[in-house]
């Protein structure tokens, strides 16, 4: 039996779950997911928790067991409490600023950059090298915050670039002077 697979998903009393067919909706103070179950995988709700079980122990179906439970747990969490990640800015000249639901970043291109965030994301700069992600879908925040990343990823050699709160950037020496 998977370990993450039988531990059941308690749910907060603002949260409500319906199962229909092979779909499970998520409803919450922070918006609604919806997420589809695998063949194999039931999922049923008994006194307030959610119960993830597999039909057999097929490899597929011990990887989709956890997996599907995780999915959930993710999903009751993003609507109760919601995700955020956090980027940084470094670099002489880039900044970032809102221009309504739009995020433009100067990052030392010839134009300024626009990123229109998805139905369900929220942008934040709360100063001008610090933009917060945030949203119910743990999946859709993490791909946002990595697109944004891409945009301009951090260089070894001055450390210039977007990153992730917190990221340890491996620096490379620069060129060895002459003798």
């Amino acid at each position: 039996m998977s370990r993450i697979g039988k531990k059941p998903i308690s749910l907060p009393a603002e949260v409500t779950v319906s199962v229909e067919g092979d779909t499970v909706r998520v409803k919450g103070p922070k918006g609604e997911l919806e997420e589809r179950i695998p063949e194999g995988i039931s999922v049923t709700l008994e006194d307030g928790r959610i119960l993830v079980r597999r039909r057999d122990d097929e490899k597929r179906q011990r990887a989709l067991h956890g997996l599907t439970r995780a999915l959930l747990a993710n999903m009751v969490e993003g609507v109760s409490r919601g995700f955020e990640k956090t980027l940084e800015i470094h670099g002489t000249g880039y900044r970032a600023a809102r221009s309504g639901r739009k995020l433009v970043l100067s990052l030392g291109y010839f134009q300024p950059v626009e990123v229109e965030p998805p139905p369900g994301i929220e942008l934040e700069v709360p100063n001008p090298n610090t933009v917060v992600v945030r949203g119910a879908s743990k999946q859709l925040v993490g791909q946002v915050a990595a697109q944004i990343r891409s945009l301009r990823k951090v260089e070894p050699y001055l450390g210039k670039g977007i990153r992730y709160a917190g990221e340890k950037v491996r620096r490379k020496a620069g060129k060895a002077g002459r003798k």
